[in-house]
């Protein structure tokens, strides 16, 4: 049985198709607290000139802003792509409750790959993680980009 996505990853979606559309790797993340949006971002890299200007790290920056505090225990992480180390990091100083991303990265992420961020003895924060929402959307999004620019 399919199930339709839930609403932040579907945002997150579209985030992530107008990055690619502006010519960015198609990444997006939405930060909710319950059932209210507080921040939305897609990947800023190319355009920014910045490489921490990654979807997630993005979101949590205007998340915080918008609640005037840095602790977002309240709030879920929704976005395409397995985080990197770096937004990983992020996630956790943030206190993020529960994260929910769609592709896995075996090459850069750093949840269920890589070093694993949360499951080290030196991570003071570990979110509920849920893999795999929206997987096959977000992973089409990215191959479709990239194929775009190999062929």
């Amino acid at each position: 049985m399919v199930f339709p996505l839930p609403e932040p990853m579907q945002r997150a979606l579209a985030l992530a198709r107008d990055a690619g559309v502006a010519d960015e790797v198609p990444v997006g993340a939405v930060v909710m607290q319950g059932e209210t949006l507080v921040a939305e971002a897609a990947n800023r890299m190319r355009s920014s000139a910045d490489p921490t200007d990654h979807a997630e790290m993005r979101a949590i920056r205007l998340a915080a802003e918008r609640l005037g505090s840095g602790r977002l225990e309240t709030c879920d992480l929704w976005v395409t792509l397995e985080p990197c180390v770096m937004c990983a990091g992020a996630i956790a100083h943030a206190r993020i409750a529960r994260l929910y991303y769609g592709a896995a990265d075996p090459k850069g992420g750093a949840v269920a790959h890589g070093p694993r961020f949360f499951g080290q003895a030196t991570c003071h924060h570990r979110p509920e993680i849920y893999p795999g929402i929206g997987e096959d959307a977000s992973a089409r999004l990215l191959r479709e980009f990239f194929d775009a620019r190999r062929g």
